[in-house]
């Protein structure tokens, strides 16, 4: 069991977290009511996700770097307002990660703390019941957590960000679920509105000086 993380385990998660986006895609485009219905946001982050992998991939073994490239990916291929999201919330991990090569508990919940502040910046008025609350009950869970170890820390994070999801799900009831059933295969072309915003957000994060600074 891990103790501390490393980049070795920031790049398995960045892999487990396409795979999981993947396989929930549909079920998350079909919760997707905010800020439009326009079934995309399972969508929009797996693609965000995907570009987030391939940078990483590419990227030098060693801590910096790997969080570097995350966050950069994540940047350049957001797709819609999740995406931009998304690219956010990892920004404030690498900030927090990329200070050693290795990140004890304490460093995750300060990461998880600084990701979902970074998100709610983002946005100009923040919604609850959106990803903005995945990432803020994650954070809080962990922190009120206090000194434990990795497992503990990891383990509640993941707890509290499957609650909103399940809330959302009884909300909209079975006959919602599946309700737009994709074709299997590649992952569907992002649309011309989020090509868009991917771009406004790759043009702010250049203005800003780049993703994690």
């Amino acid at each position: 069991m891990l103790q501390v993380l490393d980049a070795d385990a920031v790049r398995r998660w960045c892999v487990a977290g396409r795979e999981a986006l993947a396989a929930a895609r549909t079920e998350i485009d079909d919760l997707n009511v905010y800020p439009v219905p326009d079934g995309d946001t399972g969508t929009n982050l797996l693609l965000t996700m995907e570009s987030v992998e391939e940078a990483v991939r590419a990227a030098a073994p060693d801590m910096a770097a790997t969080v570097a490239a995350m966050a950069h990916g994540a940047l350049m291929g957001a797709r819609g307002n999740s995406g931009v999201i998304l690219s956010q919330l990892l920004r404030g991990l690498a900030e927090v990660l990329s200070a050693a090569e290795t990140c004890p508990a304490a460093g995750v919940q300060r990461a998880l703390t600084r990701a979902a502040e970074l998100c709610y910046a983002a946005v100009a008025v923040p919604v609850e019941g959106t990803l903005l609350t995945v990432a803020r009950e994650s954070a809080e869970a962990a922190a009120a957590l206090g000194p434990v170890d990795l497992a503990a820390v990891v383990g509640e994070a993941r707890a509290a960000a499957a609650r909103p999801r399940a809330s959302a799900r009884r909300r909209r009831g079975p006959a919602a679920r599946g309700s737009r059933p994709r074709p299997r295969g590649r992952t569907p072309a992002p649309s011309r509105t989020s090509r868009r915003r991917g771009r406004r957000a790759r043009r702010a994060g250049r203005a800003r000086g780049g993703p994690a600074g």
